[in-house]
């Protein structure tokens, strides 16, 4: 099998339905098309738990998942990130921003920019200015921002054709010195080999960002699939505060058949769904769970 797809789960919390349902369409889509299914843990952030990414493996091999590779680990992987982040240093596309969040909704905006756009406010200090805040923001490291040519960039997804959004200077590590998700992932993918990335459509406007990064890094830009989230029913992205969400609730065999049964589907098993499966009736509309 040449490429793969995967799926990425954060271990912050157990995973609710409509992730395993993300997670079944990603084996599904890079299954059927001839691809290599991997898994990676997405934990670099402080609230993750190697607690909770088990039983999330667990919960995914449950309802028929295989990876066909060891799961990667993310903060095993922090070598690699300061790694391409130390090249793009060395290339002058990388600057120290001082801002805060207030700093940044506070600041005046260039005309036509997005809500939360960064409006460039530390692109250009002098050193003599960088030196100043250095001295005077102590208390707070500053974050990395990549210099970007702050113009429009569109990525073609298989659900939702093409999606433009402003590439802007966005952040590459964090002022706690935690690389940033749009950097681990784009570096992440391109060593694992994954040509195919399957999520849910929230993660939609960070693609421009992630596709410019890669053709940057000289990486080939994967194909999109962002697929409708699973909503309750006042239509609000699902929660695990929304009631029996998980397997520990449900059981495996109970939330794979409603998986299945959300897709237009009647199978045994993910082998079974796998020989009925047809990408082309993949649902374009959110998923309204209730139990």
């Amino acid at each position: 099998m040449t490429g793969a797809g995967r799926f990425a789960p954060s271990p912050s919390g157990d995973l609710h339905i409509g992730n395993l349902r993300t997670a079944l369409l990603a084996w599904l889509l890079a299954r059927s098309t001839g691809r290599r299914f991997l898994m990676r843990v997405e934990d670099l952030d402080t609230r993750t738990s190697t607690s909770v990414a088990a039983r999330q493996l667990a919960d995914l091999a449950a309802i028929g998942l295989e990876w066909d590779e060891p799961v990667v680990w993310q903060s095993a992987r922090t070598t690699a990130y300061d790694e391409v982040i130390s090249s793009l240093e060395s290339r002058g596309t990388i600057y120290e921003c001082y801002c805060s969040r207030k700093d940044i909704a506070q600041a005046p905006t260039a005309p036509h920019s997005p809500p939360g756009a960064y409006p460039g406010t530390c692109r250009d200090l002098s050193e003599t200015e960088r030196a100043r805040f250095r001295l005077g923001r102590a208390e707070r490291p500053p974050a990395l921002r990549l210099r970007t040519e702050n113009s429009p960039r569109t990525v073609v997804d298989v659900l939702r054709g093409e999606y433009t959004a402003l590439v802007d200077d966005f952040v590459v590590r964090r002022g706690d010195g935690v690389v940033a998700y749009n950097v681990a992932v784009v570096i992440d993918d391109n060593a694992q080999g994954i040509d195919q990335v399957v999520r849910g459509d929230d993660l939609l406007t960070s693609a421009p960002r992630q596709a410019y990064l890669a053709e940057l890094l000289g990486y080939p830009v994967p194909t999109y699939a962002h697929v409708p989230l699973a909503l309750n029913t006042a239509r609000v992205r699902l929660a695990k505060r929304d009631g029996a969400v998980t397997i520990a609730d449900l059981g495996a065999d109970r939330a794979f058949r409603l998986i299945c049964e959300s897709l237009g589907y009647r199978a045994a098993d993910a082998a079974d769904l796998m020989r009925q499966f047809d990408a082309l009736r993949l649902p374009r509309e959110p998923w309204i769970y209730s139990d």
